[in-house]
């Protein structure tokens, strides 16, 4: 997929003016890139609409308009866009209860380390959090991201109809999810 560019962004007031349509068309795009793992973590899929989303709003919000600090976002996010090979995800752990996500984040260290791809009967664990650790000694960070790397023969095999299935094997959560035929085809698309 092609990393976002200036010339992809619409301007503040292009943007306000369609805002509307196209966060009802991103968020109904979204919705296919979700897979739940639980019922207190999910992963968040990205790819170039999402992500143009993402720096869209925050140049709207913070009134970016400057050339230099528009590029500055674009550095930032682009890299969450996946290249063909991949697959990334925002890797949310979502406790509605303060208390309760206080102690869970504190029982989930290393979580983000035990997150994987299974493809027919090949497994490859995701990648976290690149740009910066996000877990102390005490706890982990509730927003992780992750990046699936698979190999060709992965993604041959994806293509070929395998299943796909995502699992988080930590002592205190395990959960895994078979996405649904709409979202496993809204992620293959990532790997064109």
């Amino acid at each position: 997929m092609d990393k976002l560019t200036r010339a992809d962004l619409y301007t503040l007031e292009r943007y306000h003016d369609h805002r509307a349509e196209f966060r009802t068309r991103v968020l109904a795009h979204k919705r296919l890139r979700q897979v739940p793992l639980g019922p207190n973590a999910t992963l968040y899929f990205e790819d170039r609409l999402t992500i143009q989303y993402q720096i869209q709003e925050i140049l709207r919000v913070e009134r970016i308009f400057e050339a230099e600090a528009i590029d500055e976002e674009l550095a930032a996010y682009n890299p969450l866009i996946p290249d063909g090979a991949n697959l990334k995800a925002t890797f949310m752990l979502e406790y509605e209860d303060a208390d309760e996500r206080r102690r869970m984040l504190g029982r989930l260290r290393g979580i983000e380390d035990r997150v994987w791809i299974e493809v027919g009967r090949e497994r490859v664990h995701a990648v976290a959090d690149e740009d910066l650790d996000r877990t102390t000694d005490d706890k982990t960070s509730a927003v992780h991201f992750l990046r699936f790397e698979l190999s060709d023969r992965m993604r041959a095999a994806l293509g070929e109809g395998a299943t796909m299935r995502f699992v988080i094997e930590h002592d205190d959560y395990h959960h895994d999810c078979t996405p649904s035929e709409a979202s496993r085809a809204a992620l293959i698309a990532d790997l064109d």
